[in-house]
């Protein structure tokens, strides 16, 4: 099987060639799903000369059956619940608040150690380019795009570098634009379509950001 990427970055710069109708637009903003998508969406910003910022989600795992999520919490102190898993399987309330908690303050550190505690960019009335390495299931992305929406941006825009056909006709009704760069058939997995998909660190998530700010700041962060 021939891989498409190189690399993320390398990932990042083809997705920009398909992201040019958002070039120099003042009302663009990039956001990135960490970690993993960060290195591609420093890409797509710099080519489209636009502010970059993450958006963290976290998913809420069932207790004893974590691959499970009941639900995710994203930048900004949404929470969006998988009603059929919480319902289906009888989660109490105070045990939703408790994992929710936990993962809170594990969104909170990686905001706070990502952007040297400046606030999050304010998405309101933007259009938003929400970026990740690839979509496989794409449940991470569905909590982000819904938490998203609840912050009012004008226009939510995702762009993945590669992705799985399926997802990415589905998705297209959650969005006002979808862009799958690539969608190999059969599929398989995300990092297969990678030469390099080592993990991403939190100290590159860090500099990637801090390079962003200088070359293109957030124009305005939430209060």
């Amino acid at each position: 099987m021939e891989t498409l990427y190189a690399d993320r970055s390398d990932a990042g710069r083809f997705l920009a060639t398909k992201l040019e109708a958002y070039a120099n637009r003042q009302d663009v903003l990039v956001l990135a799903l960490p970690r993993g998508g960060v290195p591609v969406a420093f890409e797509v910003a710099r080519t489209l000369h636009a502010p970059l910022d993450v958006f963290v989600v976290r998913k809420l795992g069932v207790p004893g059956h974590e691959e499970l999520a009941m639900g995710a919490i994203a930048t900004g102190g949404t929470m969006v619940l998988n009603e059929m898993v919480v319902q289906t399987l009888h989660i109490p309330e105070k045990v939703i608040e408790q994992v929710k908690d936990r993962e809170q303050q594990e969104l909170e550190r990686r905001e706070h150690l990502y952007r040297d505690s400046l606030a999050p960019a304010d998405v309101e009335g933007k259009t938003v380019i929400l970026v990740d390495d690839g979509l496989a299931t794409g449940s991470t992305m569905r909590a982000a795009i819904a938490a998203l929406r609840k912050q009012q941006p004008a226009r939510i825009v995702v762009a993945v570098p590669v992705a799985a056909l399926s997802t990415c006709e589905e998705m297209a009704s959650e969005v006002d634009e979808i862009i799958c760069a690539k969608t190999p058939e059969p599929f398989y997995g995300v990092g297969l379509w990678y030469q390099d998909f080592s993990q991403t660190s939190d100290e590159e998530v860090h500099e990637l950001l801090a390079t962003a700010e200088q070359e293109c700041p957030v124009v305005t962060r939430k209060q």
